[in-house]
């Protein structure tokens, strides 16, 4: 799995110019789904996000979790992520999951992995997400900026 996490003070997804998701101080975690991708690296992807330690605490230094500042979860299925450019100008998607369904129902899991994560610890988050496979808008404001590759 491949991912670009980003913190952000706000975000709102667009599909059709409608507001499908939104959030407010968090993350906006952006997840392409690979060939060789499981359900434990699902695991494993979401564990580390939820525990990154990337929010300043009192003393203003990067030791909160988005967990642990109450903080909310935007996850984006993209697959553009898992994109090979070391031969020509042109993006290949071949590493991308297929059938795209198998993709769709891993990003799934990854959704619910997350909100299960937020759950077990009362973390007062909200964990939302855009819609698989649809041309999506996003506008977040960037806070730091903090963007981490995964």
């Amino acid at each position: 799995m491949k991912a670009v996490i980003q913190r952000v003070s706000d975000a709102r997804l667009y599909v059709d110019k409608e507001v499908i998701s939104e959030i407010g101080r968090g993350l906006v975690v952006y997840v392409g789904v690979e060939q060789s991708d499981t359900e434990s690296d699902v695991i494993a992807l979401c564990r580390k996000v939820a525990a990154m330690r990337i929010f300043s605490d009192a003393d203003g230094k990067l030791n909160l979790s988005v967990r642990e500042c109450g903080g909310d979860v935007l996850m984006v299925s993209n697959f553009t992520l898992c994109a090979d450019i070391s031969h020509g100008n042109r993006p290949s998607f071949t590493n991308a999951k297929r059938p795209v369904s198998d993709a769709k129902v891993l990003f799934d899991y990854s959704v619910d992995v997350m909100r299960d994560l937020f759950r077990e610890v009362g973390a007062g988050g909200n964990v939302a997400c855009g819609v698989f496979g649809a041309d999506m808008r996003i506008v977040q404001s960037n806070d730091g900026p903090v963007t981490v590759i995964y």
